[in-house]
């Protein structure tokens, strides 16, 4: 369920959200299927309610991520569209971390957007190898659109 008030906070969300997922699509350094992706603008209750269903945690978080079913099946007709997956992002959440982390929300939002769409083609932080090859992606993908390293003040604690 979007949240309007996305676009009181952060007008300029839709074309945050489009810019990152090009970008983020842009350095999976493998063919992407054409496709669509979803992102929804929605509220900490509604994405609470999503992560209390798929992951049973009881509590909102910034960014869910739904790899689409067309996906797995081998054989569409040519033509056939293909929903790639959804991200969701809990609006509340969102802007809370970045004043916390002094960060521009339209920065931190971007930063999610990536990370979520990279969570569709099946990158993940598990591990610390595959967290690495995740945020390497993430900053290169956030480098292209002028978008400084999220990771960065991890790097001087």
């Amino acid at each position: 369920m979007p949240d309007r008030a996305w676009l009181r906070d952060l007008p300029r969300a839709p074309a945050l959200c489009r810019a990152a997922t090009r970008a983020a699509l842009g350095h999976l350094g493998k063919s992407v299927p054409k496709g669509t992706i979803d992102i929804v603008l929605a509220g900490d209750a509604f994405v609470r309610a999503l992560n209390r269903r798929h992951r049973g945690k009881d509590k909102p978080t910034n960014v869910l991520s739904f790899p689409g079913l067309e996906r797995a099946m081998p054989r569409l007709p040519a033509g056939t569209p293909i929903l790639l997956g959804d991200v969701v992002l809990a609006r509340g959440t969102v802007l809370r971390e970045a004043a916390a982390g002094g960060k521009k929300p339209s920065h931190h939002l971007s930063h999610l957007v990536v990370h979520g769409v990279l969570h569709l083609f099946g990158h993940d932080h598990g591990g610390d190898a595959e967290a690495r090859r995740m945020e390497r992606l993430e900053r290169k993908s956030l480098a292209s659109l002028g978008i400084p390293d999220p990771y960065a003040d991890r790097a001087s604690v």
